[in-house]
């Protein structure tokens, strides 16, 4: 493949006119990142909250589940639209109009005295996130030379996404049990304002699609059918997969999207041209991305409530214990870039994901007695380990064999990837553990049902592991550089 050019970056000004110094590469990649660490975080951060906003707010169960599809649906649906727009308008104008929206949202969420105040909140939270995700791993890819340097940087990027969400116990808990809800929201403001100021000095503006426009009934159709089928996925935690009204909404996005590309395929400028697809490593690593995101989101889930409602572990004691378990995640994203040269970026997806696969059938021997080290520490290191190991070489492999013009709708479809297996793995595994569980919910039954997630989630990986053995291809994409 050829690597992407060092003039596409985020610290190339998008005239020849005389402009300041090219920041430092360690400066975008530290704002960049910061940005997608309070995205992902809110994806899992208000889970230990919610009994408190029910009891302030009045919420209903429908209201209560509604803070967090609002959130989820937003993000999925207009993460494309948001990926592709960093291209055609600029990088770091859609990095600050995403964090300001969000930042916004937050304050009004917040504050929310009514219960349609919150879900509209967590909407526009998630609308902003989709706007700014994208342009987080376009920028860290763009600041620094394609090689071994950008890959480091796309492991602190995968690094710093993944332990945001798997900080979200903790740092809800904490919240929560000192302060109030409130803060799970308001927290994000005072570190969402020194990030815009940050973004403000630090960024450089490029964008690669000049002469181009937005293709609107692709950007339409694309937002549509992936806000609809992530609506009814998570509808299936409630209605269950059976229900007449879910499967009209799935085969409804799927309709969507189905039509989104029968468009596409005859649109002169698409959003989505169909070529990137002809691309074996930015399928192939996509369809791996959206497996393990499918594993690891349903582990965070899964794994807080086991701890609170089968060992009663407090919230803040559940996010504590749950934080080996972050810093593997982050020491495997970490290590992946020492390792790829070695062993290549195919076989340590491959292993990465085996690694994980192991973590999760030791977690399947869970326990309502269960302890600590075991049920808990070994199994959670191994698991989200592997995670780590996996993730960075199939995000490399998909960014790196982008085009400069397409370099922000492929981090779009990363981060959709990744989000729509997590929705997906939630919403199965949930409604697998459920049936597993039965009426009854004691501690033995929710165990046997959680162990049975667990169960699944090993096949998945397993099946990852043997897709990306035969589909990614053997060799990395990218040059030797300098260190950073």
């Amino acid at each position: 493949m050829t690597p992407m050019p060092q003039t596409d970056s985020a610290t190339t000004p998008t005239s020849s006119s005389a402009a300041p110094l090219t920041p430092r590469p360690w400066t975008v990649v530290l704002t960049a990142c910061a940005g997608q660490f309070l995205v992902v975080l809110d994806v899992s951060v208000v889970n230990v909250a919610l009994p408190s906003m029910r009891s302030d707010l009045g919420l209903s169960a429908a209201g209560l589940q509604w803070v967090i599809s609002a959130y989820a649906i937003a993000f999925a649906g207009f993460m494309l639209l948001g990926g592709r727009a960093a291209d055609l308008y600029g990088r770091k104008a859609m990095f600050l109009l995403g964090l300001g929206l969000f930042t916004a949202a937050s304050v009004a969420g917040g504050l929310a005295q009514e219960g349609w105040q919150l879900v509209a909140g967590r909407a526009v939270q998630g609308l902003g996130a989709a706007l700014l995700s994208p342009a987080t791993l376009t920028l860290v890819t763009g600041a620094v030379p394609a090689g071994s340097a950008r890959t480091r940087a796309i492991a602190t990027w995968t690094a710093v996404g993944a332990a945001g969400g798997a900080a979200g116990g903790f740092v809800g808990g904490l919240l929560v049990d000192l302060l109030s809800w409130r803060w799970v929201l308001l927290v994000n403001v005072p570190v969402g304002v020194v990030v815009l100021a940050g973004a403000v000095l630090w960024l450089r503006e490029s964008r690669t699609g000049t002469g181009r426009r937005l293709d609107l009934p692709g950007a339409v159709l694309v937002t549509a059918g992936l806000a609809t089928l992530a609506y009814g996925i998570v509808q299936t935690e409630a209605a269950g997969w059976t229900d007449p009204e879910t499967l009209l909404t799935l085969l409804g996005g799927l309709g969507l999207l189905a039509v989104f590309v029968a468009v596409e395929a005859r649109t002169a400028a698409p959003l989505m041209p169909l070529k990137l697809f002809r691309t074996r490593a930015v399928s192939a690593a996509n369809v791996g991305i959206l497996l393990c995101g499918s594993s690891s989101f349903g582990m965070w889930f899964f794994m807080t409530t086991y701890a609170q409602s089968v060992l009663d572990y407090t919230p803040l004691r559940a996010g504590l214990a749950l934080v080996p378990s972050s810093l593997s995640v982050v020491l495997g994203s970490k290590l992946a870039p020492r390792l790829m040269p070695a062993v290549g970026a195919r076989n340590l997806a491959v292993a990465g994901a085996l690694v994980g696969a192991a973590g999760f059938a030791w977690q399947s021997t869970m326990t309502a007695e269960g302890g600590f080290l075991t049920t808990i520490l070994g199994p959670g290191i191994l698991m989200m380990g592997g995670i780590g190991l996996a993730t960075t070489p199939l995000a490399t492999l998909a960014t790196s064999s982008a085009a400069p013009g397409d370099a922000g709708l492929v981090s779009g479809l990363v981060n959709t990837s990744r989000t729509m297996g997590g929705a997906l793995g939630i919403a199965v595994l949930t409604t697998l553990a459920t049936a597993v569980s039965g009426p009854a919910a004691s501690s033995a039954g929710l165990t046997a049902g959680y162990a049975a997630a667990f169960r699944v989630s090993t096949a998945v990986l397993v099946g990852a592991a043997l897709l990306m053995l035969v589909w990614l291809p053997k060799r990395t994409p990218g040059v030797r550089s300098r260190a950073w």
